[in-house]
Formats: structure tokens, C-alpha cells, sequence
């Protein structure tokens, strides 16, 4: 009950518009530090999702893609919730 009033008051709606905002102000900075135009982690991400999702569900709304400065190299971090792995038939 408690979730379907928080959706019709917005609240729910509210935290989805905060964490897209939040996520793209995290691929602006990491563009900057990484020199990487953002387009291009975004089109690495939904790579990165189509490959996998071929052999898993995975769960998009907690996938987190970013780029981490490590001294002089830049390290790709994935975090992608798994569902469930699919069948694969060879």
C-alpha cells in the first residue's frame, strides 16, 4: 500500500528523475578524467548490457557503469545485477 501511494504522490518518480540526474553528472566527471566522451561510455554500456543479457537476465535498474581513476591507468567497474542465468543452447 505504502508503495503504491508513494507512486501516486510522485516520491517514487522523484528518486528515478534524482538518480538519472546523479548518473549523468558522474559520466560528465568521468569524461573529464578519463578524457572519454561520455556518448562513448553510454554506447560501452549498452554493449556491455546486450553481450550479457544474451547468457543472463540481468536487473538495468541497478546496473552501474563507470570509470575509475587507479594512479596512471583507468579502470572499467561493472556492477550488473544478475536475475537469473539463461539456458544456453550450442
Amino acid at each position: 500500500m505504502l508503495d503504491f501511494l508513494q507512486r501516486v504522490w510522485g516520491r517514487e518518480s522523484d528518486q528515478a528523475s534524482s538518480r538519472v540526474a546523479k548518473e549523468r553528472l558522474r559520466l560528465v566527471l568521468v569524461h573529464d578524467r578519463a578524457g572519454m566522451a561520455p556518448q562513448i561510455l553510454e554506447a560501452l554500456k549498452e554493449d556491455l548490457i546486450k553481450v550479457i543479457s544474451e547468457y543472463m537476465e540481468i536487473d538495468r535498474g541497478g546496473l552501474e557503469v563507470s570509470l575509475n581513476n587507479e594512479g596512471q591507468s583507468v579502470a572499467l567497474v561493472a556492477n550488473i545485477p544478475i536475475l537469473r542465468v539463461k539456458r544456453v543452447v550450442g
